[in-house]
This record gives structure tokens, sequence and C-alpha cells, in this order.
């Protein structure tokens, strides 16, 4: 390692170094203001108690001490005594007197405390306990009121007789009014509740209509318009509901049509439309008189267009018969004829309105006031004299159950609404489904009422017949219910018969998506083709609706399983008998109606076995014509019939017999045309010529029809006189004479 060549001093020694102590220290100039006096804190292992200082006087130190503890225990709080009954009545009536009278109207109390207040003060003789009370009368009565409507108004009028209405008549009629007023829809359900009141409690219903009267009065006076309406309006229905006299609606549509105005025109319409029903049932010359005065207002008085139109539609609702204004809605009719009390108040009287019964007034025999109307209510209510509140709180649950079940047995009864709301959940459940198993699926969780279940299948097959077209949704839909539950299989089945008789309520396009629905069905399997032994396909057992319907359903299975699997599917023999009534073989005449409509529809293959027992059934004997009179007929006649007699054979009268066989032999041997037999049976179907007079000769491949003579007229000429649309729009057939031997008429030409 290499090393500096330059060498460094060595230090001098620590002596030669000079001290702080040997410099001059500069110190700061002294302050004017004196320092503060800083004590030394104690060491840390210092005891204070180590360090006590000695009485010089033990008697002072005594007194001292003395002193101390007297000064302590006057500082102690003393031990209070509890307040007694009478200070608790007293503070707590302080308190509220307090609470009432710290602002304009009194205050807002907690409930709570509110409560509590009522706890502390029992005494029925104070002022504040009945001021209490009062203020809990005027809550309930309010809230009954405001509460109201059709459907509960006969729960609320017993909870309203449970209050004291004698006591609060003036708050009863004080709140009704104003909530008429502020809610003119319901002024019909507060004149129903005031009706049931009035006929327990006149003087209440008397009260509210002396009110009314002079509340109209007042506002008639200050041109009051918006209180006038709500006025009359009331009235109008107290009147309806005869609680008040129809002589004073009477009054009151005088003084507002006596020197009209379209204001005062405007309320006597109002009025009217309300009350004129009544009126021309209850005193028809007034109604007749109030109408004179509308239509000379109307021809004579200067008034607005409005006015004029309201007047023209006040004549209109009076030639309707009031149907949009009844006096009484059928769910507010609730006073028996009887029981009603109607009041007589006029205009002119002087009504007393009883002011000082909407404020509170001390009552010194309050306990006695309630009791005695405790006893009414009782009375009202039809309580016995001895039950208890309890006992009248399970009486009138009882008989709110009871009401509630005659309710919902007259809903189900009359209304159905219970299986319309189902049918409706049933709808909007298929109409907001994406696909068929969502439908499903949703379906399976609607709660079905016992006996309504086949609402199911039918919301099914009815959602299904509304589209427009076939959609196979509904089809996927019955398949899985079908498949589930054999439950839901039978309902369908069910469903089946019922459509199939009633098709023919239906129009086209329902009826086809209804057949294409149940071709689905049996197609998939989904339903039993045991179904099918409904159908009788004949002439006198089907419609043209159901003859549609047939054609649908075949064309549907044909279409999905195929014509062959269709053939094997028909010719099971454990269905054969099902399929008697579509492919009889019982009846000729019947089978071969199968025949046709099978072939007009494309089907002719699944008729074959019907073709064969055709085949082989036995043909009818022939039975010969009556001899003519002269030789010369019967000469010529012998060779006509005995050509007959040799190539046809003759029909017979008898129900289901077979009358033209050659004729469908010929057409099942591809000879005859379609005109030929057309006409020949609508001869006969239209009663044109009898099938007595009627023969078929079926010579040279030439259809001749003979017809019997009657007296002079020539055969020829019966024949087209009966059937003149025989003619040359019908292809081999031709009248024949069978008197002379010889052809008068050739109608058409050869056979084939």
């Amino acid at each position: 390692m290499m090393q500096s060549a330059v060498r460094l001093p060595t230090p001098p020694p620590l002596d030669t170094y000079p001290t702080f102590s040997n410099l001059s220290r500069k110190r700061s100039p002294p302050s004017r203001s004196p320092s503060p006096v800083r004590r030394r804190s104690p060491p840390r292992n210092f005891d204070r108690s180590a360090q006590t200082l000695k009485d010089v006087d033990p008697q002072r130190a005594v007194e001292r001490e003395r002193q101390l503890a007297e000064r302590l225990r006057k500082q102690e709080p003393e031990p209070t005594k509890p307040p007694t009954e009478e200070e608790k009545q007293a503070a707590a009536k302080a308190e509220y007197e307090k609470l009432l009278n710290s602002r304009s109207g009194g205050t807002y109390i907690p409930p709570a405390r509110l409560r509590a207040l009522q706890a502390q003060i029992t005494d029925k003789k104070s002022k504040e306990y009945q001021r209490m009370a009062w203020e809990a009368l005027k809550k309930s009565i309010n809230g009954l009121i405001n509460k109201v409507n059709v459907s509960n108004i006969k729960h609320i009028v017993p909870e309203l007789f449970t209050e004291n209405l004698v006591r609060g008549r003036g708050l009863f009629c004080r709140s009704i009014m104003k909530a008429a007023a502020s809610s003119s829809a319901f002024v019909s359900i507060y004149a129903a509740m005031a009706a049931i009141i009035n006929t327990k409690l006149p003087q209440v219903g008397e009260l509210l209509v002396q009110r009314l009267i002079v509340q109209f009065k007042k506002a008639f006076k200050r041109n009051d318009k918006a209180v006038c309406l709500s006025s009359t309006t009331f009235i109008a229905h107290l009147v309806n509901q005869q609680v008040v006299h129809e002589i004073l609606a009477a009054q009151m549509l005088l003084l507002l049509l006596n020197k009209p105005t379209d204001d005062s025109v405007e309320i006597a319409v109002g009025l009217m439309r309300e009350v004129g029903q009544h009126l021309e049932e209850m005193s028809g010359p007034i109604a007749l008189a109030v109408f004179d005065q509308f239509r000379s207002i109307l021809h004579e008085q200067d008034i607005d267009k409005r006015v004029q139109y309201m007047i023209e539609v006040l004549f209109q609702v009076r030639k309707d018969k009031y149907k949009d204004n009844p006096a009484i809605r059928e769910e507010l009719d609730l006073v028996e004829e009887e029981d009603q009390i109607t009041h007589r108040a006029n205009l002119d009287d002087d009504a007393d309105v009883q002011d000082k019964l909407n404020v509170f007034k001390f009552d010194s025999e309050w306990e006695e006031h309630e009791e005695a109307y405790k006893k009414l209510k009782m009375e009202i209510l039809g309580e016995a004299e001895g039950s208890d509140e309890e006992g009248y709180a399970t009486g009138e649950s009882s008989d709110d159950e009871e009401d509630q079940e005659e309710r919902e047995l007259e809903i189900k009864d009359q209304t159905n609404t219970d299986l319309t709301n189902l049918r409706r959940t049933i709808y909007l459940t298929i109409m907001s489904s994406l696909d068929f198993e969502e439908a499903v699926h949703k379906m399976l969780k609607i709660n079905l009422p016992v006996g309504q279940e086949p609402e199911l299948p039918s919301m099914i097959v009815e959602c299904c017949s509304q589209e427009r077209t076939y959609s196979k949704f509904y089809g996927l839909i019955g398949e899985r219910f079908a498949k589930l539950n054999r439950l839901w299989t039978d309902l369908f089945e069910r469903s089946f018969a019922t459509y199939y008789e009633t098709i023919h309520r239906y129009e086209t396009n329902r009826l086809r998506n209804i057949a294409r629905f149940f071709g689905h069905l049996l197609s998939s399997d989904a339903v039993g083709w045991h179904v099918l032994s409904i159908v009788h396909l004949n002439e006198e057992e089907t419609t043209s609706s159901s003859r549609i319907f047939i054609k649908i359903l075949f064309q549907d299975l044909a279409e999905a399983l195929g014509m062959s699997k269709l053939q094997v599917r028909l010719k099971d023999d454990l269905l054969r008998p099902s399929y008697d009534g579509i492919f009889p073989t019982d009846n000729p005449r019947s089978t071969r109606f199968s025949i046709n409509y099978f072939t007009s529809i494309g089907m002719g293959a699944l008729t074959e076995g019907m073709r064969e027992h055709l085949n082989n059934a036995p043909k009818p004997a022939a039975i010969m014509p009556p001899k003519p009179e002269s030789d010369s007929d019967s000469e010529s006649s012998g060779s006509s019939f005995s050509s007959y007699s040799s190539s046809s054979r003759s029909y017979s009268r008898s129900p289901g017999g077979d009358h033209f066989p050659d004729l469908h032999r010929l057409d099942r041997e591809g000879m005859a045309g379609v005109g030929v037999r057309t006409q020949v049976l609508r001869v006969l179907l239209h009663g044109q010529v009898d099938m007595d007079e009627l023969r078929v000769d079926l010579t040279q491949g030439r259809v001749v029809l003979h017809v019997l003579g009657e007296g002079g007229a020539t055969p020829a000429a019966l024949i087209r006189g009966r059937a003149p649309h025989l003619g040359s729009k019908s292809p081999g057939v031709e009248v024949a004479d069978p008197s002379r031997d010889r052809h008068l008429a050739t109608v058409g030409g050869d056979v084939g």
C-alpha cells in the first residue's frame, strides 16, 4: 500500500486550547418587567405526607374540624318526601294548562307526553280531564269522517255511535260540512252517513240541516259561488235520503231562478241534476214548474252560452231519466223507509245553529251524561245492559265476520268478481310470457280455487282463438299441461267436447284456431283419441261450422302425422269403436255422406274401408212399377221397364233406403257425371217431383227419368213444371214418356 509523502502536523496538547470560562460573556440588557417567581419542583423521591404541620393549639384544631363537617352537612341535599296523589294531580293539571295556554289555539303535545298526562289526570270532575276528553272526541270524529267510503260505511257508522255524538254533535256537523266542501265526490256518502245517524239521533240531523241552510243563505248574500255549490249539493243529497223535505230544495230553486244570473242558474242546474229524479217522483208539479222556468230562461233571458249549454244538458239528463244521476245509489240505500225521519225546514225560518256546541264547555254533571249516552249507545247498537266493553267488542267482531262472509258470498254469486280476477290473472300471465315453458311455470304457481280448475284450459283455448292466425305457442302450453298431470288431460278432453258442441257460436277464424289447437293436442298424444267418439259425421248431426271444424282438424292431423300414420292410427282396433261416428257403416246414407265428405276435402284414402263396405253390402230387391191402362202403353212400357229392371234397381221410400243405387254405382265406376246425381237429388229433396212418380232408367250409357203421368198432363211437361231447373246444364239426363215408348225430350247428352 502506498503512503502519502506529505506529513500532517501533530495537534497541540489540550491544555493549549482556550476555555469558555476564560472568555468574556456578553449578556442581554435587563428587562423592564421583573421575571416571574418560579418555585422549584420537589425532588422525585419527596414525600409530602412526611412533612406535616404541627398544631400549635389542639383546641383550635378540633374547632376547625367541627366547622368543616357542619359546612359539608349543609351542602348535602335533604331527602325529599314522595309527592302525594293530590300533588301529582295538581302538577299535571298545571302543566297541561300551561301547555294549552302557552300559545294561541294550544300547542303540540307529543303523544307519549299526552298519554302520560292523561294517565296522571284521573279526576273526571276536573276541567282538565273533560278538556282532554273533548279533544279526544274531536280527533276521533274527524278521523272517522275522513276515512269513510262506500265499502266501509257500514263499519264506520257503528264506530261513530261509540263516540258521544250527543255531546259532540256540533263537532260532527262542522267536520262533515268541512269534508263535503273539500271533496264533492264523497257528498253522497256523507249524506248517507248523516241519514243513518238521523234515524237514531234526530237532533244531529236537524242541527246539520239548520247549519247548511244558514251557510247557504250567508254565501248567497256574499255571492260566494263555491260555498253555495257545496251547500246546495249537500242539501240535495239530504233531500234524496229524505233527511229533509223536498220543499226546501224547491224554495232554493225558486230563490236562485227568481232573478237569474249566470252563477245562480249554474248553481240551480247543479242542484236540479242531483235532486231532479227525487222531485219528479215525490213532487211532480214542482219539478214541472222548475223545468218551465229553466225553459223560459233559456229562450228569453240573456245569459252566457256556457250556461245555455248547461240548461240544454239538464233537459237531456231529464230525457234520459237521470240514468247517470240517480237519486240514491244502490250501495248507499242503507235506511229502511219506515226508519226515516224527515225534517221540515224552510229558508225563511230563523235557524239556531248552536255555535256554542263547537267549543269546549265545562260540565258539572259530566259523568251522569256519559252514563246516559252509554245506555243509549247500548240501545242503538243492540247490546245487553249488563255487557261490558269486551263482550261488545267480541259481538261486534263476530257480526263483522258474518257480514264479511255474506258480502263474499254475494260477490261470488252475483258479480263473479273472483272468477273475473282469476281469468284476468291467467290472461296476463300468458301474454307476459316469452315462451311456453315460462307461461306454464307461471301458471302452475297460480292459486286456483277449488272447483275453478277448468278455467285454466278454457282460458288457454280462448286466448288461442283470439289470435289472427294459429300460434303453436298455445298448442305447446296445452301439450305441456296435459302431459304434466292426468287432471289437466281430463280437463282438456272435456273442453274438446264442450267446444265441439258449441262450435257454431264462433266465427271462422276463431273456429280455425280452436281446431288446430286440438289437432296439435291429438297429434302429440297429449289427449286421447277417444275424444273423437262425440263426432258423428252425417247430414243430420252436423252443421256447416262443425264440418269446417272436422275438416281443419283432420287436415292438421294429416300435416303433423302424415297420411300413412294417420291411416294406421285410425285403423287401430282398440280405438276403432271411437271412430264409428266419423266413419259410419250402420247406415248406407251416412256412409256415403262420410265418403263424399272426406273425398271433397282431399282425404279419400281414409274412406277405403267404407267403400269396401258399400261394395259388399247386400243390394235391395227391385220393385216393379204398376201396369199401364192401355194395351199400347203396356207394350211400350214393357220394353222400357224390362230394360230398367235388367240394368237398374228401383228405390224404396223406407227410411235410410237406397233411392238411386245405380247412380251411386256409376259414380263409383266413374261413369256418371256429378250433375246427374245432383239434379236427381235436388228434385227429390225439394219435393218438386214425388218419389212414387219418378223412375230412373240406365240404358246404353244414358240416364232417363221416367215420370208417371197425371191426367192429361204429359210427363215431359210435368217434370219440367215441377223441376224447371232440369235443363241443358244437367248433362246425361233426359225425360222419357213411358206410355208412348219414345223419348219426349232429351235434356242432356251421353253419360260419362
